[in-house]
């Protein structure tokens, strides 16, 4: 299996998303420019974290107009694997490969951490190397992840169980004070509607190695693996 880490100008978690899958996984990643228009027959693409274009206008807006868009919603509308992670979820909003939006935080401050998330669905593709209800202690670093969306949309996905993380306190307590960012009904990751698009906040990339911290990360890479190995 081989991913595709896209490259944006201000990107710069890259990097440790292309570690995460070479070095943890032993599986195959490429870095794909934002200019390029081939996904060079990857079967997952990774949004990646940091600052693309320098998060002008609002972050991920001019992202999402880069060549290689095109072909990661074409790549998602296929039923391939998309996985966006902090700047890479606000381009994929951007983009409407997911609904709602990345807002300021409600602290008006960037917030770099490590937070606790509950897994509110272990049956996707990204996540069943988890337990339902699972506790996951992860890297944080954004100043607009506050996910917010209109009712009905936040209606649909709590009936569509398409709220995939949400921020929690270490007993699994979703509260407001372990809600970094303000983010609505404390969600810190979704999947689209087809379920092989996931938007998250946190970044698994820099929670894969037991050498930093509880590799916490390592199992949404792993099912990943697993699935797509099928």
């Amino acid at each position: 299996m081989k991913f595709g880490i896209v490259t944006f100008p201000g990107s710069n978690c890259d990097y440790d998303a292309y570690r995460a899958v070479v070095d943890q996984l032993r599986a195959e990643a490429t870095y794909l420019w934002h200019k390029t228009e081939d996904l060079e027959g990857v079967d997952v693409v990774v949004l990646p974290g940091g600052f693309s274009y320098g998060d002008y206008l609002r972050a991920g807006a001019i992202a999402r107009f880069s060549p290689i868009m095109r072909q990661v919603v074409e790549h998602a509308r296929r039923g391939g694997p998309v996985l966006a992670i902090c700047n890479g979820f606000q381009i994929a909003c951007e983009a409407g490969l997911l609904p709602g939006a990345l807002v300021r935080n409600a602290g008006m401050r960037f917030v770099s951490d490590a937070v606790h998330l509950r897994v509110e669905n272990a049956g996707t593709l990204f996540t069943s190397g988890y337990e339902q209800g699972a506790v996951l202690r992860i890297p944080i670093a954004h100043g607009e992840g506050r996910y917010v969306a209109d009712s009905t949309t936040i209606g649909r996905l709590e009936d569509d169980d398409r709220i995939v993380f949400r921020y929690c306190d270490p007993a699994g307590a979703v509260t407001g004070d372990a809600n970094p960012n303000g983010s609505m009904r404390g969600i810190a990751g979704i999947v689209s509607d087809e379920g092989n698009v996931l938007g998250m906040m946190p970044h698994p990339e820099r929670a894969v190695d037991p050498l930093l911290g509880p590799p916490d990360g390592l199992p949404l890479f792993e099912s990943l693996l697993a699935r797509m190995a099928v």
